[in-house]
């Protein structure tokens, strides 16, 4: 499978709940080997649209996976795995058993189960009971699970909800491997900053509207034209006239203090030079995509 094949498209997702319209017209295209985010707030609709890709929920919109609705496969746990929230199971069934179980509901056999202990790292944890498997064992093992079909299509919602630093640089790392090995992979985060480490693609979600949906590279670009830049000087009025001739905007935050947008630091700097006005303090933001989801929900909340 070629790196860029189109494995998954979803066309004009919606679901209304009552009076409430959750989610209008998401769209969305995974490829062979990305990663893509799907980030927004907690309420955005990123598990309202995932669970409509996979066809646990009703509603408006298609998705097909490699050309076909998930239904139309006679195994669809071979075209698509995913991960809701850990692994799905009794609370009493022991871990190795339990992906045996479902292993052969699929005709996989035992060994691919032991092999994936392996990968997921957790061989020694085989023998622990569901409930006595720390959250991200859990994790681990919902993703074993959900690769027992050796499917192209990885899809996780939140996966590293709650999870301490050392568990989420592995899943970040295992997700990026399983991209390298041709899946393409979807997950869902409002932990922007750690997707920003990892995602090739990015939609974003607001709403239950998406509101930009471009390479990662392309995001930081537009980020780093809503840079903001927070400055400290004893004569606010003066620099904020030079900051709008040069076409930006300068906000008091106090008596001293003020942020800028539309300039960068090396101009800011060079006004305030030539206007003879000292700076105390003079400091930009990296772009980031957190930076721009900010910017584009507080789009989204005066238009709305």
């Amino acid at each position: 499978m070629e790196k860029g094949e189109v494995l998954v498209e979803a066309q004009d997702l919606g679901r209304v709940f009552g009076s409430v319209r959750a989610l209008e017209a998401v769209s969305l295209t995974l490829r062979s080997g990305e990663v893509t985010g799907f980030v927004g707030a907690n309420g955005a609709g990123k598990t309202t649209a995932i669970q409509l890709m996979l066809g646990l929920l009703k509603g408006e919109g298609l998705t097909r996976y490699l050309g076909k609705p998930l239904y139309a496969w006679g195994a669809p746990g071979t075209v698509v795995g995913a991960v809701l929230g850990g692994v799905a199971g009794h609370s009493g069934h022991r871990l190795r058993a339990h992906l045996r179980m479902v292993a052969a509901g699929s005709a996989v056999p035992d060994r691919r189960v032991d092999n994936l202990l392996e990968t997921v790292g957790l061989t020694e944890a085989a023998g622990r009971k569901l409930s006595e498997l720390s959250l991200g064992m859990a994790q681990r093992a919902g993703i074993a699970q959900a690769l027992l079909g050796d499917p192209p299509v990885l899809v996780l919602d939140e996966p590293a909800n709650g999870l301490d630093p050392h568990s989420i640089r592995w899943l970040r790392d295992f997700l990026r491997a399983q991209a390298a090995q041709g899946r393409a992979v979807l997950v869902s985060s409002h932990l922007l900053g750690e997707m920003e480490q990892l995602a090739d693609q990015v939609v974003v979600l607001s709403r239950g509207r998406v509101v930009a949906s471009e390479p990662m590279t392309e995001i930081l670009k537009r980020a780093a034209d809503r840079r903001i830049v927070t400055l400290e000087a004893p004569d606010l009025v003066k620099l904020a006239r030079m900051v709008a001739a040069r076409g930006g905007r300068l906000t008091p935050s106090g008596e001293r203090s003020a942020t800028v947008t539309g300039l960068d630091r090396v101009q800011i700097g060079m006004l305030a030079m030539q206007a003879r006005v000292p700076l105390y303090w003079l400091h930009e933001e990296k772009p980031s995509l957190e930076a721009f989801y900010l910017g584009v929900a507080q789009e989204e909340f005066r238009i709305s």
